[in-house]
């Protein structure tokens, strides 16, 4: 069974899921701060694979993405630093992108390779929904990994109802059509929230964009399955000089 669904199946109530940007702050950060997120409360865990062009990234996240860059990140040597990861991380762990990297390593060899290191699930926010569905979906389907899509406060239901159908693992509910790491209200997108739970859909819901403590976290769990905090991660990552200590800190402001 995919470790996404297990973790859902024992837990449906304030999932915290971290995002953290592979190879940030330094190139070997990545299994450090999976090991710190496992041991300090996170329930899954979101690793963003860098790109130069981020589309749904605030400037918190797009300068993460560069810093990786510059430290050498790749898809490649990420696959290699997870190699050995499921000796010791038991975390459901979900890779985030964008197709053109993808593309260029060859998806039939990144599914196979994520399915090779445990990955659980995939977030592509620029795969169309038409193209996943006549393309790629069985691809995905073959390496048992979860195909996870995001909605907006502005997704009408039926096309709300067609992501869902589509989904895998848990549906990503944008909290507010702009980018993550935005400052508008949580508290004012509950009737939103409200409104997916009331659709009584198929897969779990988290929300994402905007949370970045115990209120924000708190408010969109009121109403959902719980939240995926990026932005404030990384900022609390940016000047740290122990990932483990940092990371502590973070999620005990969050979850204690």
């Amino acid at each position: 069974m995919n470790r996404i669904d297990q973790l859902f199946a024992k837990k449906n109530k304030s999932i915290l899921n971290v995002y953290c940007t592979a190879g940030y702050p330094h190139l070997n950060s990545t299994v450090e701060v999976l090991t710190a997120l496992q041991q300090n409360g996170a329930d899954l865990a979101e690793i963003g694979m860098p790109y130069s062009d981020p589309l749904a990234d605030g400037p918190v996240i797009q300068q993460s993405n560069m810093v990786a860059l510059e430290n050498g990140m790749s898809i490649s040597i990420l696959f290699e630093q997870l190699q050995q990861v499921r000796e010791t991380i038991a975390l459901p762990i979900i890779l985030m992108g964008y197709m053109n990297p993808i593309m260029q390593y060859g998806l039939e060899k990144f599914c196979a390779d994520a399915e090779a290191v445990g990955v659980d699930g995939i977030i592509l926010p620029d795969l169309p929904m038409y193209e996943f569905e006549t393309i790629y979906k069985d691809l995905f389907n073959k390496h048992n990994l979860r195909f996870i899509f995001l909605v907006t406060p502005e997704t009408g239901e039926e096309r709300i109802r067609k992501i869902d159908a589509l989904s895998s693992g848990f549906l990503y509910a944008v909290s507010s059509s702009s980018t993550t790491g935005n400052n508008k209200a949580i508290s004012d997108q509950s009737n939103y929230f409200k409104k997916l739970q009331g659709m009584q859909l198929k897969n779990p819901i988290l929300v994402g964009f905007g949370i970045k403590d115990k209120e924000t976290f708190e408010t969109a769990c009121a109403n959902t399955n719980g939240a995926i905090i990026g932005s404030a991660y990384i900022k609390a990552l940016q000047d740290s000089v122990n990932i483990q200590a940092s990371t502590k800190e973070f999620l005990n402001s969050i979850t204690a």
